[in-house]
């Protein structure tokens, strides 16, 4: 059961990261009118996926007690961090917000570099901290958000960057507050994996809750 828990949320984090670089690639493709701001924002994931899968491998020697503590505090971290940027996210979709027009750099290619490295690296913080739990689980999960990324990529295109991701952003976070708060309490004294659920159940309706208060319910684009 927790193996499949770090699968999901390995590929939870992937899929979200790599589907906003994705998103901005597209953007600037819809300027650049060629691929090449899709291979610059591939070298910059590649850049930093390819070096974290490997060293996953052995973080797994660690003593276990400090890895899960580690583990647990950045999980925590990038949570709360998602958390907010949820918060944000959910207020663009219900209230919308003003559409800033793309600049047309010759500085675009390391643009669209940067955004890869930077989204792959927010992955690779959850993925370091997952990989000591299982090393295989998280790297499949790591392939399959990859895959499913290039495929939604390849298949919608134009679509991609159109896609609503304020409610991923709420599960993804509530998954990473609830492996934080679960690691955290395996420092101290073992608990049954399917404390999982519970916890997830109930980070998914803080963060839902935090995402969500004080704002209209969502918006009507029916004409």
């Amino acid at each position: 059961m927790i193996e499949i828990a770090i699968l999901l949320a390995a590929f939870g984090i992937t899929l979200l990261e790599m589907s906003e670089a994705s998103a901005v690639g597209i953007a600037l493709y819809a300027e650049t009118r060629n691929s090449q701001p899709f291979y610059a924002v591939s070298l910059g994931v590649i850049t930093v996926l390819v070096p974290t899968a490997f060293i996953g491998n052995y973080i797994a020697i660690l003593p276990i007690f400090y890895v899960r503590l580690v583990s647990a505090t950045l999980l925590l971290y990038f949570g709360l961090r998602l958390m907010r940027s949820a918060k944000r996210s959910m207020r663009y979709q219900r209230l919308g917000f003003p559409a800033k027009k793309e600049e047309k750099e010759r500085g675009i290619l390391f643009t669209a570099y940067s955004v890869g490295l930077v989204e792959a690296f927010e992955a690779a913080i959850v993925l370091v901290a997952l990989f000591p739990q299982n090393y295989y689980y998280t790297l499949t999960g790591l392939i399959l958000g990859l895959i499913a990324v290039i495929i939604a990529v390849y298949l919608l295109r134009s679509q991609v960057r159109k896609v609503k991701q304020a409610d991923v952003k709420v599960a993804v976070s509530a998954i990473l507050l609830s492996f934080a708060t679960f690691w955290y309490i395996e420092t101290v004294r073992q608990i049954s994996d399917l404390f999982i659920l519970p916890f997830f159940a109930i980070f998914f309706g803080i963060v839902y809750y935090y995402a969500t208060y004080k704002l209209p319910g969502k918006k009507n684009t029916s004409k």
